[in-house]
């Protein structure tokens, strides 16, 4: 089994402390996570993420992860990952995944803020 989503869950809780996002791009970088297919490992783990945060009620750690080309919002993948877990009532690319997203973000932050050393 890839180590890769807990290094990225490990990398998440230090940014969402920082209340920052990074791209898919750059978590790759920053793990330096080798081809092919940087980006679909980085979206595999943050899914994993995903499944596991929601298993323990938390907030989804991989709201921080953002798509260059989307204006600061995850891919569609995130909200549908989001509405098969019963989190995310609209659409993918949907008018309130802008609303939901900024909801999840600021939930992250807030929750990994109260539990800096977990």
């Amino acid at each position: 089994m890839s180590s890769l989503p807990k290094r990225v869950r490990e990398h998440l809780k230090e940014l969402a402390r920082r209340r920052e996002t990074i791209t898919y791009r750059d978590l790759a970088r920053r793990l330096e996570v080798q081809p092919p297919n940087t980006i679909h490992q980085v979206t595999e783990a943050l899914e994993v993420l995903m499944r596991e945060d929601h298993a323990t009620a938390a907030p989804f750690l991989a709201a921080l992860v953002i798509s260059k080309v989307r204006k600061g919002l995850p891919a569609p993948g995130f909200f549908y990952v989001a509405r098969m877990l019963g989190r995310f009532k609209g659409l993918d690319t949907g008018p309130d995944t802008q609303t939901y997203h900024a909801s999840e973000l600021e939930s992250v932050c807030d929750y990994w803020a109260r539990l800096p050393n977990q």
